[in-house]
């Protein structure tokens, strides 16, 4: 499938791995010693739900929407981003180096990477005046393999793909093994859509293959899966913080209550030692 940020900006996958997100960089801030964070695939930074893009899916009307009158007490970081984005109501959605931007504090870093030109364009603007935000063009993986082990020794690798390619599934799990071995202790976090099981399948045994540290796979489905459309979205998630499978257990529990139809998994594929 095609998942360009633009088109799906605010849907339901979006809110659950941005909700998550948050969550990470809230255990990451709750800690005084400095952080980088390796965006691999930013887009554009934030997003306009009247554009084009936006307009012909209407996705977010099924997405954030339904959750911005109604904080959420599991990611209060991520509602209230929403609301400071948006005083005046609903109309723009934080992409992940909006987010990740915004949760940085003197001495931490975001590299947001983006390899698609007019893309990049945009990033590079948008943040050429932001503090501690490095903005580069490259391939998301060959960004993992140039950018660790950071000189912080602590942080991030969120790797949120269009899934353009038919190989997308194989370049994760390469770029997410020669990461790991180079630095061991970083947090690894890959997104992925869900049609059916296959991708987090194939993710999870590569895992487990692999001897990865304590891994995490976490999903969450708005609408019961047909094999066809786009039921949901996954996370996996290596050298997972303390506690963390409690937390995506409790936000999904929330999101549950937003969107009715939904179903979630929470599951160690490699339980911490």
């Amino acid at each position: 499938m095609n998942y360009r940020h633009a088109y799906h900006a605010g849907n339901h996958t979006e809110v659950f791995k941005h909700a998550a997100l948050t969550m990470l960089l809230d255990y990451l801030r709750s800690k005084a010693k400095p952080f980088v964070v390796l965006d691999t695939h930013s887009g554009v930074g934030y997003y306009d739900l009247q554009s084009t893009e936006a307009l012909k899916t209407h996705e977010w009307e099924d997405g954030v929407a339904r959750i911005f009158e109604k904080p959420l007490s599991s990611a209060p970081t991520y509602s209230e981003l929403l609301r400071n984005l948006n005083p005046g109501g609903l109309s723009l959605y934080p992409g992940s180096p909006e987010i990740i931007s915004r949760s940085l504090r003197a001495g931490d870093r975001l590299i947001a990477n983006e390899l698609h030109s007019d893309d990049f364009d945009l990033l590079r603007i948008r943040y050429r005046r932001s503090h501690g935000v490095q903005v580069q063009n490259r391939d998301g993986y060959e960004a993992i393999n140039a950018t660790v082990p950071p000189s912080e020794r602590r942080g991030l690798v969120f790797v949120d793909p269009p899934f353009e390619k038919t190989d997308e599934v194989q370049a994760m799990c390469g770029a997410l093994a020669k990461g790991l071995k180079k630095w061991s202790t970083g947090i690894f976090c890959l997104w992925y859509p869900y049609k059916t099981s296959l991708i987090g399948d194939t993710l999870a045994e590569f895992a487990v293959d692999h001897a990865f540290p304590d891994t995490l796979r976490a999903e969450f489905l708005a609408f019961p899966a047909d094999g066809v459309s786009l039921a949901g979205g996954g996370l996996l998630i290596c050298n997972t913080p303390w506690k963390f499978d409690e937390n995506l257990s409790q936000l999904c529990e929330e999101l549950k209550s937003a969107f009715k139809k939904s179903t979630y998994s929470v599951s160690w594929v490699i339980q911490p030692k």
